[in-house]
């Protein structure tokens, strides 16, 4: 999934897989994201990695973050 040996950053990669998932559909509207933990130990990749995938799907406007409640995916319609 993600090639360390990439010039793309993993981040950008592991946030482009999770980005391919809402697009198909298998992370739907206003439901959550897996959480940082759940995207460390699917991708192997560190804490600060997971977190900057996050951080790039909610710059792209794909997901929100409620504060205490988690990530979720952002309304297509609202995009």
């Amino acid at each position: 999934m993600v090639d360390p040996m990439s010039p793309t950053p993993i981040y950008v990669q592991v946030a482009d897989v999770i980005a391919g998932r809402i697009e198909r559909g298998e992370l739907e509207p206003n439901k959550p994201i897996p959480s940082e933990l759940a995207i460390q130990q699917e991708f192997g990749v560190a804490r600060g990695t997971a977190r900057r995938a996050v951080q790039e799907l909610r710059d792209r406007g794909l997901v929100f973050t409620l504060p205490q409640r988690g990530t979720y995916v952002s309304d297509p319609k609202g995009r």
